[in-house]
């Protein structure tokens, strides 16, 4: 079993959750991501990894509330255990000076944006950050990403906070910064990374996604995970979750990604989970 040591909303739908797992704090490199069970009948879950603490022996995630589990997930108080944790999966994100290097985040991706810029910033690259979302009370950790950033850029659609408007807009918003930078690395929501691979190729900047599928196993077995990748089958959980954005087959990984969404929104009513929230 493991311990829940803290498990907390930080913004509405979102939740940080920190676990008790020395190994997999041991362990954990940016980009690596756990799968977890609430309970003996919930589905494994993957959950990127947002931080860590190889001395305290914990590991933080973010995620979002959408089904039955992730609704068990948000119920869960300190103190409380889960039966499983599986972990570090998947490859580690990879780090080297590259120049300047623009991490782009959103929703449960600005958690497991935050490693990953934190690496990129020891290994001498000079980092900028832009987090996304529909409006200001859905971002957070910006005092986090400002001690690894050269500055913190935000785009909300309500335009409560910095530049009005959507991902769309990156072009303009890097002219108006004078960022140029040699990578992009994007982790958030499908959309999010889909539309900014879009948006960057044209200005030929390679574009890292980190990709969510749906798992299963997380170790390559079942075949669950799979993605078209520069026109080749790769399976995010051993292959990824990283891949170039720019060669990601996107029609047919939104496809894959919605086939269970009925099924995923049925026990979240049953279940009564959802009166809670």
């Amino acid at each position: 079993m493991f311990q829940i040591i803290e498990r907390r909303m930080i913004v509405p739908n979102l939740h940080e959750l920190v676990v008790e797992a020395p190994d997999i704090a041991q362990a954990a490199q940016p980009g690596n991501f756990i799968i977890v069970r609430p309970d003996e009948y919930g589905e494994r879950t993957p959950l990127s990894v947002a931080d860590w603490d190889r001395e305290a022996g914990t590991v933080t995630s973010i995620f979002m509330q959408v089904g039955g589990s992730t609704a068990k997930l948000a119920r869960l108080k300190p103190g409380d255990s889960m039966p499983s944790c599986a972990g570090p999966l998947g490859k580690d994100t990879e780090i080297e000076n590259f120049g300047t290097v623009l991490c782009v985040g959103g929703c449960y991706g600005i958690g497991s944006l935050y490693p990953v810029a934190c690496a990129l910033k020891e290994a001498g690259n000079k980092v900028y950050t832009l987090l996304e979302g529909r409006s200001s009370y859905l971002l957070y950790w910006q005092d986090r990403f400002a001690e690894v950033s050269e500055r913190v850029i935000e785009v909300t659609r309500d335009g409560t906070a910095g530049y009005k408007g959507h991902i769309s807009r990156l072009a303009e918003i890097l002219t108006l910064e004078k960022i140029q930078p040699d990578l992009i690395i994007v982790n958030g929501c499908t959309f999010l990374m889909m539309k900014t691979s879009k948006v960057t190729e044209p200005m030929g900047c390679k574009t890292i996604v980190n990709m969510n599928p749906i798992m299963i196993d997380g170790t390559g077995m079942c075949g669950v995970c799979r993605l078209t990748v520069a026109g080749k089958m790769k399976f995010a959980c051993v292959d990824g979750p990283d891949f170039n954005g720019h060669e990601v087959d996107w029609e047919e990984f939104l496809k894959r990604r919605q086939t269970y969404n009925p099924e995923e929104v049925h026990p979240l009513r049953k279940s009564g989970c959802a009166s809670h929230f």
